[in-house]
């Protein structure tokens, strides 16, 4: 498929633009990569994610496709020659959407929370959160991966995805933190699927340097701490 048939919309920083270009690598697609410029909306954007007016937004064949998740399952279903991302079995299936529905709604926001705490009280409380969860998908990893170097098996999956995709900023969190919350002794399988994970061919290419996005990431720390402080007046 050309490449002008494929196009994705985004910005190098989104844990979930990534998770796009993950899924298309795996695929081995194609595809034109259009920069947001950060801080404002494209027309194209707009026009294309009238909803909810964010990205990544993937265009195929002039029809675009929303949310990051969605478009992953898309790039399956489309594209069913490349490496199955999605599992075959209906119940494997529906493990995952339940844990990638985890890591977006409960997960994610509590890692958010360590960098918008404002004290050490809600800073400590943030934290025991991800510790928490990390041992639930330290649990879940050793389940679903049957022994195999990711949760989709000997490839990566829509799990490792989902997950996957918010590494980087998970890296950032821990060393602005001064924290290690995947480590050898809590999460030994989570620890060495990262390594795996953030090598694979299909990712590393496309994984934010650690450094260039904790350059960016205090802007948006002095953000959410900005936030955090007016909501509690």
């Amino acid at each position: 498929m050309a490449k002008n048939d494929v196009k994705l919309i985004g910005a190098w920083p989104s844990p979930f633009v990534l998770r796009a270009r993950i899924a298309l690598n795996v695929k081995s697609v194609e595809y034109e990569f259009l920069e947001e410029t950060l801080g404002t909306k494209s027309e194209l954007l707009l026009k294309s994610n009238p909803v909810h007016k964010k990205i990544p937004v993937l265009i195929h064949n002039d029809k675009p496709i929303c949310e990051s998740l969605i478009i992953v399952e898309y790039i399956d279903e489309a594209w069913a020659s490349g490496p199955s991302i999605m599992p075959s079995d209906p119940y494997d299936r529906a493990i995952a959407r339940f844990w990638a529905a985890y890591i977006d709604e409960k997960w994610f926001p509590a890692m958010k929370g360590i960098a918008a705490a404002t004290d050490d009280e809600a800073r400590k409380a943030a934290v025991g959160q991800v510790a928490e969860g990390l041992a639930l998908l330290e649990e879940a990893f050793q389940k679903i991966s049957k022994g195999k170097s990711f949760f989709g098996g000997d490839h990566i999956g829509y799990l490792d995805i989902a997950f996957g995709g918010l590494l980087g900023w998970f890296r950032v969190t821990e060393g602005m933190g001064g924290i290690k919350l995947i480590n050898e002794t809590k999460t030994p399988g989570l620890l060495k699927w990262a390594e795996k994970f953030a090598a694979d061919p299909a990712v590393k290419d496309v994984l934010p340097e650690i450094e260039k996005l904790t350059e960016f990431s205090k802007v948006i720390v002095a953000k959410l701490r900005a936030a955090a402080a007016s909501g509690a007046k």
